[in-house]
């Protein structure tokens, strides 16, 4: 497998129809990748579809909350090469927060992506990836966010135990910080929007928000690198420094 590209490789992205899911799925076509991407919304995912092209994308709808449709929708994929699993929404708040919040980000990013590749095994080449995704918060927590940060945490030890247990597959995980995104804002008025966007400058090295693009990047590099795995790697524009 050739350590800078894709080519006639099947990657698989579980939220692959917006954000850096999509972003990445762009990439991975862009090397000659046939990308297979699942979601929720037939609409969006109809839009990716048309967006990255008809001939190099195959879309799946998928809740991946749901362990029998992700048991389903690998059965029908068959053999992969590269997996990678952003699709996640979750609600953040503090320690005195209800259950539902508590537990949101575990039900809703934690096991999916653990899920997800419990019946991904069975079909991923022996000698590719699966990259999983945290988030920078877990390395350093703001005071509204306990079970946040520890399910990113929780995330990073995963990509750590898979490693150890799948190899060869090699196994990842990006920690992004805050990047343009309209997945993250649904619903939410420009004005909230702006505000945690300029926020987010002054908590990070470089001053500005990142773009889905540079972590698809950062994805590409850990599918595409052969001698990588266990890390985790942190497009965040130095969140975790500051």
């Amino acid at each position: 497998m050739s350590t800078i590209s894709l080519k006639n490789q099947r990657v698989v992205i579980i939220g692959g129809s917006s954000g850096i899911g999509l972003a990445t799925a762009k990439q991975a076509v862009a090397q000659g990748a046939a990308v297979i991407i699942a979601g929720r919304s037939q609409d969006k995912l109809a839009k990716a579809q048309q967006f990255l092209g008809l001939e190099s994308t195959e879309t799946h709808s998928l809740d991946n909350q749901n362990e029998e449709e992700l048991k389903s929708f690998f059965e029908k994929i068959g053999n992969f090469d590269h997996l990678f699993t952003p699709g996640a929404s979750y609600v953040r708040g503090p320690i005195t927060s209800s259950l539902e919040i508590a537990h949101s980000c575990f039900n809703a990013k934690f096991w999916p992506q653990y899920n997800a590749v419990k019946y991904a095994i069975p079909y991923i080449n022996p000698k590719g990836s699966i990259v999983l995704m945290s988030g920078a918060f877990g390395q350093r927590p703001l005071a509204d966010g306990a079970s946040y940060a520890a399910c990113n945490g929780a995330i990073e030890s995963l990509g750590k135990a898979l490693a150890v247990e799948l190899a060869p597959i090699r196994v990842n995980v990006i920690s992004p910080g805050t990047i343009h995104t309209n997945f993250n804002w649904v619903g939410a008025e420009q004005e909230t929007r702006d505000k945690s966007y300029d926020e987010y400058t002054n908590m990070n090295i470089l001053g500005r928000v990142g773009h889905a693009d540079e972590a698809a990047h950062t994805t590409i590099y850990l599918m595409t690198n052969n001698y990588t795995t266990g890390s985790t790697l942190f497009p965040d524009g130095g969140y975790i420094l500051r």
